[in-house]
């Protein structure tokens, strides 16, 4: 399990990471939701040890990286929003490379890169040029290398940017079948790809917490009860006058109707009521064919841009008064 504890990161005045505190429980995709600059890939350094905290601290099985910085960092692979690749190498080389930095015995190094390649489809391009890989294949090579030594964490920072939508894909395929046996950390700006692939995720903002739970959890959180937005074949008077009368429906809103000799509406339903199947039996027994009912749910993409808004600036103070 990972804990995040009271995590701040300061640089001068400026507050990058402001005060985290989150549990990943082991064999989770866990993701991180933020616009540019809320401090995601901060975290993530701050979580690999590549950056220190300036508060709090972070554990991986109850070790902490402040106190026990290499047992944690072995428990860790990283891969950064830009891979750290050496162009002029060819693949299996700087595996070997970098298996020799992360310390995995000498003996033990080979069969670990031939392991990696297998697991990240990079055999084939074992023996070509960094440089002259596609940035898909970069993506594999980058991945291959925070797999080297096998940590149970995976901590991936954007690694589907940049790729087209065949590599993405590819990519994500490969995400889901590690998350088998690793506990993996995403940031992504795509939100489709978080909702899809992620069984929890945390937004920040301005390096805070700003929601955290399963995607369709935060999502049904804030959309409370839900409108309905109904379409029926009837004149707009008649089916009006049917659905004020119904139990459980506070407001009745016309819509402007596509199709002709249809009405549409918006309905507001009351705290804790469901009409969906009074309504269903109230049209059919007025001979009112229903073609469509759905519910005004929030998506993702609402409560990201929602919970990300940004809040107004201060006024700046008036020449003639105190300043702070």
């Amino acid at each position: 399990m990972i804990e995040v504890r009271n995590l701040v990161k300061r640089y001068g005045n400026h507050v990058a990471v402001d005060h985290l505190s989150f549990t990943i429980p082991d064999g989770q995709i866990f993701g991180f939701l933020g616009p540019n600059g809320a401090g995601k890939s901060t975290t993530m350094n701050l979580m690999t040890g590549y950056l220190g905290a300036t508060e709090g601290d972070v554990l991986v099985d109850g070790h902490a990286i402040s106190q026990e910085p290499e047992t944690v960092k072995r428990s860790i692979g990283y891969l950064p929003e830009i891979p750290p690749l050496y162009p002029d190498m060819v693949v299996e080389e700087y595996l070997l490379f970098a298996a020799h930095l992360k310390r995995i015995p000498k003996q033990e190094r080979e069969e670990q890169v031939m392991q990696v390649m297998e697991m990240t489809g990079t055999e084939s391009v074992s023996g070509r040029l960094i440089r002259n890989l596609s940035k898909g294949y970069r993506q594999r090579v980058g991945l291959a290398q925070a797999l080297l030594g096998f940590p149970r964490v995976l901590i991936l920072d954007e690694p589907t940017v940049g790729l087209d939508p065949k590599q993405i894909l590819e990519i994500r395929t490969l995400i889901r079948r590690l998350s088998k046996e690793h506990t993996i950390i995403l940031s992504s700006h795509i939100l489709s790809e978080i909702q899809e692939m992620c069984d929890h995720l945390l937004i920040i903002h301005h390096g805070k917490q700003v929601a955290a739970g399963a995607a369709d959890a935060l999502e049904r959180e804030l959309t409370g009860d839900p409108a309905l937005h109904l379409t029926l074949r009837a004149p707009e008077a008649r089916a009006k006058a049917l659905l004020g009368g119904l139990p459980g429906i506070s407001s009745v809103t016309p819509c402007p109707a596509e199709t002709p000799g249809c009405a549409s509406f918006r309905l507001e339903q009351a705290s804790g009521h469901d009409v969906r199947e009074a309504l269903f039996y109230a049209c059919a027994r007025a001979n009112l064919p229903i073609l469509e009912l759905r519910q005004d749910r929030v998506t993702l993409e609402d409560l990201f841009l929602q919970l990300t808004a940004e809040e107004p600036a201060a006024p700046h103070p008036s020449k003639g008064g105190a300043s702070a």
